[in-house]
């Protein structure tokens, strides 16, 4: 015999499966919003703009992108994170998404639980350049003129505790030099700052860099990645260059808030990967500089949980703060 204790128990659940069944069978039935946790003009909210009409037509109805800037991205992630899962908030991620769990403390969630990694868009490596100004036309002059004269050249990135400042402690590590760290505020800071020559070693993504790459006014030296980016097929990698064990590589993900519902994942990733299918489209992110290549939920939260161990163990190590 039940009990009925055992009924009132599973009260909670049957008037639940109804309502879940029934957002699951409507969706979408609203306005749905991409949090971009950046201010307008970076990469992010690019690649948001470049999706929005095409969610739009896929799925007749309006795709509001949110700009939600602050704390490296985690006050507009938060925001996504205590988001319910009906399918209605996603999250497009940059880079900094991995290392604020290490980073930034009482961000008020949990990375790994409290989102869905729904897809991983693609990587970029980032590229340390030497401004025209400068006499450096290789990585090898940068470290000797470094160990002749420690810690008076300076690098450039979009922040303390940025992917590009932990790459930094990484290589001059490994190199065996030193140089002074000059941390912006984002990429269109650094980008004004780079151009006028105001830090010798610009680094950051070909996204933040690509324009005064092509331009001349920066001359590319090394990349981060283990292996060469289609993006920068002549600029060699740090292995190349003899600097070993470093594979350091901007990512963009599209997330949304846990426990969404199955089928509302399924359609939604379906829907971004038809949109990468489409040739203009696809040119244009390339463009960015983003290399891409989409790995689904599982891919995407294995590789996000070695990237917040890899940064995690190089904060800690090397005592970074943020800013």
């Amino acid at each position: 015999m039940i009990s009925k204790r055992a009924i009132l128990a599973g009260v909670p659940a049957l008037l639940a499966a109804p309502q879940i069944a029934r957002a699951q069978g409507t969706w979408p039935n609203g306005p749905i919003r991409i949090v971009v946790p950046f201010p307008p003009g970076g990469s992010t909210d690019a690649l948001a703009r470049l999706l929005q009409p095409h969610f739009q037509a896929e799925f007749g109805v309006p795709f509001i992108v949110e700009n939600r800037g602050g704390a490296s991205g985690s006050l507009g992630t938060a925001q996504v994170a205590r988001a319910a899962p009906d399918g209605n908030t996603w999250l497009i991620v940059f880079d900094t998404h991995a290392v604020n769990p290490s980073l930034i403390s009482n961000m008020g969630f949990d990375t790994e639980k409290d989102l869905t990694s729904l897809l991983l868009f693609g990587t970029a490596p980032m590229v340390l350049t030497a401004h025209r100004t400068r006499p450096y036309r290789s990585f090898a002059e940068i470290v000797a003129a470094a160990k002749a004269r420690p810690e008076t050249l300076t690098y450039g990135t979009i922040g303390n505790g940025s992917l590009a400042h932990l790459t930094m402690e990484l290589v001059q590590r490994a190199g065996g030099f030193k140089l002074v760290h000059v941390p912006y505020r984002g990429g269109g800071p650094l980008a004004v700052a780079a151009a006028a020559g105001e830090v010798d070693l610009p680094i950051a993504t070909r996204p933040a860099l690509g324009v005064h790459i092509d331009a001349g006014t920066l001359v590319p030296l090394a990349q981060t990645g283990a292996t060469r980016s289609p993006s920068i097929p002549d600029v060699p990698s740090l292995t190349e260059l003899g600097i070993t064990g470093i594979d350091s590589r901007a990512f963009w993900g599209f997330l949304g808030p846990a426990r969404l519902p199955a089928a509302i994942k399924t359609r939604m990733e379906a829907a971004i990967r038809k949109a990468l299918d489409v040739p203009e489209l696809r040119q244009r992110i390339l463009g960015l500089g983003i290399d891409l290549n989409p790995q689904g939920e599982a891919a995407f939260t294995q590789f996000l949980s070695a990237q917040i161990a890899t940064w995690g163990r190089v904060v800690r190590e090397n005592n970074i703060r943020p800013d």
